[in-house]
């Protein structure tokens, strides 16, 4: 198939999803065309299998704010004619999904019709999606949409509740690629030992958190936690990501007088390599509707201590892959983070569990099918209107 793929680029999750199935997909032997107004963080530009196309935005002095909705539909409706797309697939509704409608309006016109896709991530239905300048169009394009899916059954529900959603959401869960995030080889204890030197020392525990630092992720939780840990065990923090609290994390770990203790890699294209050598993944959001980082830790040998929020109860079975705690009980998670590294059985037990179950339910090899049917299923029905 050739697929047509739109996501915001940027270090976030529903980027980084659409991103990694464009590239299981290209793996399968699909054609995939992503079309955005840069190329996505996670793309290198040598996949085979996938070509990017850039959306240029018309700077004229008339427009206080530039066009991207309808130079993204009119460049979508370019990309989809000249190179023959089956089907487009957008991740995140506003305002890929209204612009994926006059795209696919545009090239009705001339006699092509062409479905499209929308996946929902979160943010674009709890938060800017419920924004009133937004809700009529957000849930008109949604209800327009050829196929929806939602990355957990509480976004499904929330978006049905919220605007009034009668049409099908299929529910495909985030996935990760089980090849690539993995632990490190078991029989090669020195390997990881050797990695983790630049980030912890040998009787060092190494605390990890990765988010884009908005303040739905509440990083300064995170710091709070890890300072908790730290006055009770040897122990070290890296902060994968960047964003817009990243000042006030610097400012809380000086204050809390564990800035010597916490390091902060920025944004990084290799995040597999990184979990593996991780205790414990810190995510005590304020929101998640799924949890990517969590699975991707959880894939790597790496449990999660997180919030019982959203879609996380999805992917984190508390007390065996995983624990949830109420948002902002720093206290709680602190003293569960404490109680699991000083007991080497039932961290080792929850490490297995966690890889355990990236394996069983979240593999791409167990969710790509599902996409790919799901394409078929539509593009076949095209085919008869």
């Amino acid at each position: 198939m050739r697929i047509g793929i739109t996501c915001y680029p940027t270090y976030g999750g529903s980027g980084v999803v659409a991103t990694e199935l464009g590239i299981e997909l290209a793996a399968l032997g699909h054609q995939v065309h992503f079309i955005s107004y840069s190329q996505p963080f996670r793309l290198t530009g040598r996949e085979s299998g996938i070509f990017y196309h850039e959306v240029p935005v018309s700077n004229y002095p008339l427009f206080e704010f530039p066009p991207y909705d309808l130079a993204l539909a009119s460049r979508m409706a370019e990309v989809a004619e000249y190179y023959h797309l089956d089907i487009l697939h957008v991740h995140y509704a506003i305002p890929h999904s209204v612009s994926a409608l006059l795209a696919r309006q545009m090239l009705a016109e001339r006699g092509k019709h062409l479905p499209f896709v929308t996946t929902l991530h979160g943010t674009d239905i709890t938060l800017v999606g419920m924004d009133r300048s937004y809700l009529p169009i957000t849930q008109y394009a949604i209800q327009q949409s050829d196929g929806v899916t939602a990355i957990s059954a509480y976004l499904k529900d929330v978006t049905q509740t919220n605007f009034g959603i009668t049409r099908p959401i299929e529910v495909v869960h985030n996935f990760v690629n089980c090849d690539v995030y993995k632990p490190i080889d078991a029989g090669q204890p020195e390997r990881r030992a050797n990695a983790r030197l630049d980030l912890a020392a040998p009787d060092e525990f190494l605390l990890m958190h990765l988010s884009n630092f908005r303040p739905v992720k509440r990083i300064a939780d995170v710091i709070e936690i890890f300072a908790r840990v730290a006055r009770a065990l040897p122990a070290r923090l890296s902060l994968i990501g960047d964003g817009p609290d990243r000042s006030t994390a610097e400012w809380l770990a000086q204050k809390l007088g564990v800035s010597d203790r916490v390091a902060f890699l920025g944004k990084q294209d290799r995040v597999h390599e990184l979990l593996p050598l991780a205790d414990l993944m810190l995510m005590p959001s304020e929101m998640e509707s799924f949890g990517l980082a969590a699975l991707e830790a959880m894939a790597c040998e790496t449990p999660a201590i997180a919030t019982r929020v959203g879609g996380v109860p999805e992917l984190i079975d508390d007390g065996i892959n995983g624990l949830l705690f109420p948002v902002g009980d720093v206290d709680a998670m602190a003293a569960a983070a404490i109680s699991i590294l000083r007991d080497p059985e039932r961290h080792q037990a929850m490490r297995k569990a966690a890889r355990k179950t990236a394996q069983d339910r979240f593999c791409s090899t167990r969710i790509l099918p599902r996409y790919v049917e799901f394409y078929e299923s539509l593009v076949n029905d095209s085919d008869h209107k």
